[in-house]
């Protein structure tokens, strides 16, 4: 019985980046052998198991075959005679095919040591062409070592073109996509994943709502339908420069990807434009079951921020309104997201070199101001019940008076 670090944890050693997790690799061994060594199993269709101490993750060598289309069209194939050869020629990319034992020497038959210090995403075998998810990882490790200038070659993009039309992506589960789609918003250029996936031909197989609302709208205003295609920068780019914010990432991801289906409507109005928006939204984020916290802010985002260009001429009633629409009291830490929003926004559509954005902190400071108004003080001088609410308001409402006055 033989034990290898591989994966992820060789990549970002070898790169000089964090470690996030260790994946150990057994050979020789069996799925008796690993659980009266007290290990755990936790793969239901893999042999993989935690180590009874440290809680790691130790996977018995395995081959896979394809047996039937879909994501899951696999036999695994585990025993002590896999080698560990046979083993990494079933992963995706040479990068995550290598492997260390436990004297530090490296196993390396795909060449993956050469394309990191090369900077190349490559594919290690034709049997990437059998696995659709691979098409979302690669696109992945593209977005998280963008800033190292790593590339995906020629050979490899030309096969997950193949791969975006062979029919199926469409069999990955929305939990999936999901999975790779916030794993990706957590890079640091999230807009890369996109990008990739528009070059290689799979953004409308994977996020079909970006055609429905295309062809919902043209059809509505007779338009010839657009060809779907993201804009360049994209606003998640300048996003991602600015906060790790998953809440404000996703948001402007969702802004990004209505200008796709909807840039050729541009005349008609705010609210009918917002109707449109709303409905890719819904559509998106319950098809992927994303999380209602991520999805009601992305519809706040998306109804109210506009709101902040013209901020300076609202009236303090006005104000009121936009802080009780957005739910200001109970979730406070709205107000300053969607602040950074319009300005991400505003960036996106400036061509200042030295810009600036005092609408967002004219907002921040009318936001301040009307936290000095204490409804403890309202309640101790004796209000009750909807009186509270009134008097709260219009002292709010004068509070505002006051400052915009200053």
């Amino acid at each position: 019985m033989k034990i290898y670090l591989v994966g992820g944890a060789i990549r970002n050693q070898l790169l000089d980046l964090p470690l996030k997790d260790k994946d150990w690799l057994v050979v020789g061994s069996s799925y008796q052998k690993m659980i009266d060594l007290g290990y755990k199993k936790v793969g239901r269709n893999f042999p993989v198991f935690l180590h009874p101490n440290t809680g790691e993750e130790y996977a018995l060598a395995r081959t896979e075959r394809k047996t039937s289309p879909g994501y899951t069209g696999f036999i695994c194939h585990a025993s002590p005679e896999v080698t560990l050869e046979q083993d990494l020629a079933r992963r995706d990319l040479t990068i995550n095919a290598i492997a260390q034992d436990q004297n530090g020497k490296y196993y390396d038959p795909h060449g993956g040591i050469i394309d990191l210090q090369n900077r190349k995403l490559r594919h290690v075998s034709s049997s990437f062409y059998e696995d659709p998810l691979r098409v979302l990882r690669v696109a992945r490790f593209s977005a998280s070592l963008a800033h190292l200038n790593f590339h995906i070659v020629d050979e490899t993009l030309a096969i997950m073109k193949r791969m975006s039309n062979n029919g199926e992506l469409c069999s990955l589960p929305s939990e999936r996509i999901w999975k790779e789609l916030i794993a990706a918003l957590h890079t640091k250029n999230p807009d890369v994943f996109f990008q990739v996936l528009q070059l290689c031909g799979s953004l409308t197989v994977l996020f079909p709502e970006l055609n429905t609302i295309n062809s919902l709208v043209s059809k509505r205003y007779k338009t010839s339908k657009p060809q779907i295609y993201l804009h360049s920068p994209m606003a998640l780019s300048i996003a991602a420069k600015l906060t790790t914010d998953i809440d404000i990432r996703f948001s402007i991801l969702l802004y990004d990807l209505s200008l796709v289906s909807l840039r050729h409507i541009t005349w008609v109005s705010y609210d009918e434009l917002n109707v449109y928006r709303t409905l890719l939204i819904s559509s998106l984020c319950m098809r992927l079951s994303v999380p209602h916290a991520l999805r009601n802010f992305a519809m706040v985002v998306i109804k109210f921020h506009h709101i902040v260009d013209t901020i300076q001429l609202r009236s303090p009633y006005e104000l009121i309104g936009l802080f009780n629409k957005i739910d200001a009291w109970r979730k406070p830490s709205r107000v300053n997201k969607i602040a950074l929003v319009s300005e991400i926004v505003s960036r996106l559509n400036s061509d200042s070199i030295n810009f600036s954005y005092k609408k967002s902190e004219y907002l921040l400071q009318a936001w301040g101001a009307v936290q000095h108004v204490s409804i403890k003080e309202i309640l101790y001088r004796g209000f009750e019940g909807k009186d509270i609410y009134h008097e709260l308001m219009r002292r709010r409402i004068s509070m505002l008076t006051k400052w915009q006055d200053i």
